[in-house]
């Protein structure tokens, strides 16, 4: 660019004046450098650079680092500067590089960039990508911005090239000039990735003038920017020598560093190549002599030794040869090869063709039963007849039991009781949430990481084919896009399948038929009726006052004893302690609550002995409360002397048996019926056939007949937050409805359970044990059931029968008869 077409440009620019001006000398020229000192090319009245070099100049801002005058170099210019460089390609050729200053990204003002940059004349133009061009440029001569008159299209500055202070011709120069290339040829020697270009560099300039070699030298450091831009602002050859010296010997200790650590380094590696080399020259030796196999022989030669000792079918060993077979041909570096010896491996675990010794001596079975368990001697009958049946057919094929009962009264234990009595391996898995298929059928092998189903894993586990296996909670399967687990489950618990199955990963038959299969549920209502078609149904119905009393003593509470690190010298809890747990802390069917009581004892137990303040406590009823607190069941709420309009029901969950109070009473004037106590639709409809019933015989039972017709009923069943269905309360609500029309109040201490029709017909309802056992619980003397449970009331324990009647009935007339019969 010449001067006159800057002349010619000023116009229509906007000057930008220098911050570090006062605003006062805003239009006063730049002073020249007075102290400088003159060159010797001056003196013979040489051209300077500076004569030829413009004084308005366009300007290229560099980030990272700084460049140095008499290098030849590429630089990348994108976005707006490509037109700037195009622009001075076309004129002088010549360009000012400046770095920009750390924090800024874009040149927005004067401020973002240094004052001392490099003149650099371009030699050729690469466009490199759409935005991107490389400029190859050769930079001359150091300048200092005097004023910047634009920032847009172009950066435009006004520039001044000051002439280098020489140095003089002392001892001190020489030696820093001596030290300069001494050091510089050192980070060269250092730095290897670097001496082809440091070399190349050095052709290039005369080592004869200090400052030259000054620059070179400092460009060849991994220096930050900011000291590499005060080696440009040094125009004191002398003192830039002393400077760079600096930066060079902060360079060679950094290099020598990094040499010692990749010598470090390379050191540990060629030490373990070299124990690598030797230990697979030392295993081809030892195969060569026939003293030691490789590792793959080895595999093979395990995996044929376990097959040797297995009693397999012809397409099992054809199978597994066939495999064998592929594994002797695959390197072992290859993939398959692990894929091949973890299949071979897991299905020669197997226990094909081993079966464990059963015993069936009853007596043996019938003492550990009664060790393991207080109480349940039905089921304790029905696992006798099991094994009176095993003892003769000598085989338990086609047997699936399924122990059914509320949480806690032992149906996992009762599993582990018959593997004990049997003499056999014992494996329990938990269905619970099983959403994935393939956890019983396993995943095929096409997969990576794929592993066999929960049943083979089980056998090999177990280690014989004829173990126990227990399936919990199999009434809270779940299922999902990856499959349905209870479909799988019908050709495990199917006896004319279950010989011949096929896990996905083993892909072989393989006999379950030997496996006696036990499965564990809250309720049956949940299981699919194909998958309980398969099952044989015990019940464990939970346990009475006496029972849980007994299972505490004998089993409780030495089991917590040696949980906490105590002994019977330390706590005992007597009897009637005992009545209490069960009457005012554990009111559940099972006894886990009463255990967690149990173990709150024995917890405060260790922490008095811990402090030192007592050896031995005895609990009885008085100071039980201070280590459980107070009753969480305060008082019998059937004990309590209700108005009119309440009857007590009792009710089976699959937590056991309950009673359940149920509430009516009239609220205004006008008809109508409203039930309310989250009541499912089976319960809706049955309290409408027993407000339908009653009110079409109220006047029979002694009411008014215009009763229903002149007021509004309302039918609650408390605890609202739980959900209640079925049609067994119908004869309860019935009696309510019955005593708000009447205003008659129900016999104390009664409770009833029993299907009601519209005609006024009583249906038989399931669960009566539990629901008996629930009603000793909550000290009941009179209970009403549907004449049709006679078969099951026979088969009740006489233990559940005392000290409660009965009253057998058909007809809602008989009901009203023994509910209202002291009134």
């Amino acid at each position: 660019m010449s001067q006159q077409d800057n002349n010619k440009n000023d116009k229509n620019k906007v000057e930008i004046i220098d911050p570090s001006l006062d605003g006062n000398d805003k239009n006063k020229k730049a002073e020249p450098e007075s102290d400088l000192k003159k060159t010797e090319s001056q003196e013979q009245g040489l051209v300077l650079a500076a004569d030829v070099l413009p004084d308005n100049i366009v300007i290229i801002p560099i980030k990272s680092r700084p460049l140095f005058p008499n290098m030849v170099m590429p630089i990348l210019v994108s976005g707006r500067y490509i037109n700037s460089v195009n622009f001075v390609e076309g004129d002088n050729k010549t360009l000012g590089l400046l770095l920009l200053k750390e924090k800024s990204e874009d040149v927005k003002s004067n401020t973002d960039l240094y004052k001392w940059g490099v003149a650099a004349r371009i030699f050729g133009i690469h466009k490199t990508a759409e935005d991107t061009v490389q400029v190859l440029v050769r930079t001359v001569k150091r300048f200092k911005v005097q004023k910047i008159h634009s920032l847009e299209p172009n950066i435009i500055a006004l520039v001044k090239y000051p002439d280098e202070i020489l140095p003089d011709d002392s001892m001190e120069s020489k030696a820093l000039h001596m030290s300069l290339i001494t050091d510089m040829q050192s980070v060269i020697k250092e730095n290897q990735l670097m001496s082809s270009e440091m070399k190349n560099s050095l052709q290039n300039i005369d080592t004869s003038t200090p400052g030259p070699v000054a620059d070179v030298a400092a460009s060849l450091t991994s220096s930050n920017s900011e000291e590499l831009q005060d080696i440009i602002e040094t125009i004191d050859v002398k003192e830039r020598m002393r400077k760079v010296l600096y930066l060079l010997k902060k360079e060679v200790d950094l290099l020598k560093l990094q040499a010692r650590i990749s010598e470090e380094i390379q050191e540990k590696i060629s030490k373990q190549q070299k124990e690598y080399f030797l230990r697979e020259q030392l295993k081809v030796i030892k195969k060569e002599l026939g003293i030691e196999m490789d590792d793959k022989t080895i595999e093979i030669k395990k995996i044929e030794e376990r097959l040797a000792s297995l009693k397999l079918s012809d397409e099992v060993k054809e199978k597994i040869d066939n495999d064998i077979q592929k594994l002797k041909l695959t390197e072992p570096n290859s993939p398959e090869f692990g894929v091949v010896r973890n299949y071979l491996d897991i299905i020669t675990s197997l226990p094909w063709g081993k079966y464990s010794r059963d015993k069936t001596d009853l007596t043996r079975a019938r003492r550990i039963l009664n060790q393991d368990h207080y109480g349940l001697e039905d089921i304790k009958d029905r696992i006798i007849e099991f094994i009176a049946i095993m003892k003769i057919k000598h085989d338990v094929q086609g047997s699936i039991i399924c122990l059914v009962g509320p949480p806690g009264v032992g149906k996992t234990s009762v599993g582990k009781s018959i593997a004990r009595a049997l003499n056999r391996k014992f494996y329990r898995f938990s269905l619970g949430g099983m959403r994935d298929e393939a956890e019983i059928k396993g995943h095929r092998r096409t997969y990576i990481g794929a592993m066999p189903g929960k049943l083979i894993n089980a056998m090999k586990y177990c280690g014989t084919s004829n173990p126990i296996i227990m399936l919990d909670e199999i009434d809270k399967l779940s299922h999902s896009y990856a499959g349905d687990p209870s479909s799988a489950l019908l050709e495990v618990l199917d006896p004319e399948q279950n010989s011949s199955f096929i896990d996905h990963y083993l892909d072989v038959p393989f006999d379950l038929s030997r496996v006696l299969f036990i499965t564990t549920a809250n309720t049956l209502d949940t299981i699919p009726g194909p998958l309980l078609d398969r099952m044989e149904v015990m019940r464990l119905s939970g346990y009475v006052e006496r029972e849980k009393i007994e299972i505490g003593r004998r089993f409780l509470l030495p089991k917590q004893l040696e949980a906490h690190g105590l002994t019977k010298d330390n706590l005992d809890i007597n009897k009637n302690a005992f009545a209490k747990i069960t009457q005012d802390y554990a009111r559940e069917a099972g006894v886990r609550n009463m255990e967690k009581q149990i173990a709150t004892i024995c917890r405060k137990m260790a922490a008095i002995i811990a402090r030192g303040d007592n050896k031995k406590v005895n609990i009885n009823v008085i100071n039980l409360s201070k280590f459980l607190g107070k009753p969480k069941f305060k008082e019998n709420p059937l004990d309590m002397d209700y108005p009119p309009g309440v009857s007590t029901g009792l009710a089976w969950t699959s937590m056991g048996g309950a009673v359940l109070r149920i509430e009516a009473i009239s609220t205004g004037s006008k008809k109508g019926f409203k039930q309310t106590g989250q009541l499912g639709d089976v319960m809706v409809e049955s309290s409408n056939i027993a407000y339908s019933f009653i009110n079409a015989y109220v006047e029979k039972y002694g009411g008014d007949k215009e009763y229903f017709e002149n007021n509004y009923l309302h039918l609650h069943v408390p605890e609202g937050a739980t959900p209640k269905d079925g049609p067994s309360a119908g004869i309860t609500m019935a009696t309510a409805l019955l005593s708000v029309a009447l205003g008659v109040k129900v016999k104390k201490g009664l409770a009833m359970t029993g299907e009601l029709t519209l005609t006024g017909n009583v249906l038989p309802i399931g669960g009566l044990k539990e629901k008996v056992i629930a009603a000793r619980r909550n000290k009941i003397d009179t209970i009403v059931i549907p004449k049709q449970n006679s078969s099951d009331f026979e088969e009740l324990k006489d233990y559940l029968k005392k000290g409660i009647t009965f009253h057998l009935v058909d007809h809602f007339d008989e009901v009203r008869k023994i509910v209202f019969s002291d009134q």
